[in-house]
């Protein structure tokens, strides 16, 4: 999913966003002095973009030495050292905040995704994230969600249909959207949204074997998951909640889609230190 020339792309534009015409505070260091430094973790979580941070530090110092005892996917607790740092002082300086966003960001996504995941995890239902993404930041958000134990749904708006309420109104009905969209790519992965028992139905009747149930009552998606007896792959969504999210896998769902877990984040808290 992740590539570097990706990676270094965001990267750079993102320390040139920070860094602008110059570092004024990192100025004061002699160009030339060497440093050390560390990172942890003050508080437990997933571990996610240590290639992003390795990206900030060795654009700007591309001898800079670093040493992870942690990789993307690990479970850290509060105090774990994620990696020492030996390079240029200037560059570790200015490199520091680009590194911290990106490792926080990605970190906080795969924490609360697996957070998600070990409240069903006694279910067959999968985790999948959505669209709801921080700009720019899609395809790291979904890794991240990967290292949390998630599962990506589609990626963009080009690699899969969904139809939705506001598509099925402007074509004129879910069989009609349907027959469109077999008509124009009929290799890519198709699923509707229904919103009620009679767009079920008339999804079933369409021969859609990947529906998404928006909104469902706990009572209803257990109704719907009876009433499609295995035709069709099931995916809820809508105001799903860590406190909910059991009761709703329990009901036979096989994907629960949550769009909190990459739209609610919470940084997760790391620190970098130079030392001696």
């Amino acid at each position: 999913m992740l590539n570097l020339t990706d990676i270094l792309k965001l990267v750079k534009a993102t320390l040139e966003e920070d860094i602008g015409s110059g570092d004024m505070s990192a100025a004061l260091i002699p160009a030339m002095q060497q440093a050390k430094a560390t990172i942890i973790t003050r508080e437990p979580g997933i571990l996610c973009g240590t290639a992003f941070a390795q990206a900030a530090f060795t654009t700007l110092d591309s001898g800079m030495q670093i040493t992870w005892f942690h990789q993307d996917g690990n479970a850290l607790a509060a105090g774990d050292l994620l990696c020492q740092l030996t390079g240029n002082a200037r560059a570790l300086l200015s490199a520091e905040r680009t590194a911290l966003n990106f490792l926080q960001t990605l970190s906080g996504t795969a924490t609360l995704t697996n957070s998600y995941v070990k409240k069903i995890a006694h279910t067959k239902a999968k985790l999948l994230d959505t669209r709801k993404t921080l700009p720019l930041l899609r395809y790291a958000q979904k890794y991240a969600v990967t290292c949390g134990g998630g599962m990506n749904h589609r990626m963009g708006l080009f690699d899969a249909f969904l139809l939705k309420e506001n598509h099925i109104m402007a074509a004129g009905s879910i069989a009609h959207a349907v027959a469109q969209a077999r008509k124009l790519a009929a290799g890519l992965p198709l699923q509707v949204e229904v919103e009620n028992e009679d767009e079920l139905h008339q999804a079933l009747d369409a021969g859609v074997t990947r529906i998404l149930l928006d909104n469902f009552s706990i009572p209803a998606l257990a109704a719907a998951v009876s009433f499609t007896a295995g035709r069709a792959t099931l995916e809820a969504s809508g105001n799903i909640t860590l406190d909910n999210i059991a009761a709703v896998a329990q009901t036979g769902v096989d994907y629960i889609s949550v769009g909190s877990i990459t739209k609610y984040i919470m940084p997760l808290d790391l620190s970098m230190r130079f030392s001696v």
